[in-house]
């Protein structure tokens, strides 16, 4: 089942499919030698319509701990130009928490805007996903990030009958 969230008043919707949905459960922080992982997210843009089609990382060159994950730059660049030509745009960043509802820490902000800072960007700002240790949708935590603010956004549970109308009897 995918999700869907909506970002504030913006009119924008993200949707993150079933595949990211399992790529991040296959990465939770579930047991205490496991480090934090995260990567980028990419999707496609219609109209005002974002749908999360791929979850990056972690990548062998990044630094991980039980409680950081310092993501390799160099390679965050080359995943995102090696997805642009086919359509897929740098929608934010992903990363765990050891702890079941996560929330952004104020090195988690940080980052956030100083990329918000250093892009260019199709989206009004850069989605952060942070996934806990909590059964999913609960244990992941949704914001979108300008230069200036984070807005804390609420995960909807999609329905089949909702994704396509087509499917309603």
């Amino acid at each position: 089942m995918s999700l869907r969230i909506p970002l504030g008043d913006s009119g924008e919707l993200v949707i993150l499919t079933d595949a990211v949905l399992g790529y991040f459960r296959r990465h939770q922080q579930q047991h205490k030698r496991d480090t934090e992982a995260g990567g980028q997210l990419f999707g496609r843009i219609r109209e005002k319509i974002i749908t999360i089609e791929e979850a990056t990382g972690p990548r062998r060159s990044d630094i991980r701990s039980r409680h950081s994950y310092i993501p390799d730059r160099n390679a965050e660049q080359r995943e995102i130009n090696d997805r642009f030509p086919s359509g897929l745009h740098f929608i934010g960043d992903w990363h765990t928490h050891p702890e079941p509802f996560p929330y952004p820490s104020g090195t988690d902000l940080d980052n956030m805007r100083e990329c918000v800072k250093k892009s260019r960007r199709a989206v009004s700002g850069f989605l952060l996903i942070i996934v806990g240790t909590a059964p999913l949708p609960s244990g992941l935590h949704a914001s979108l990030h300008d230069s200036e603010e984070t807005l804390s956004l609420t995960i909807q549970n999609e329905s089949p009958t909702t994704q396509d109308p087509s499917l309603e009897r």
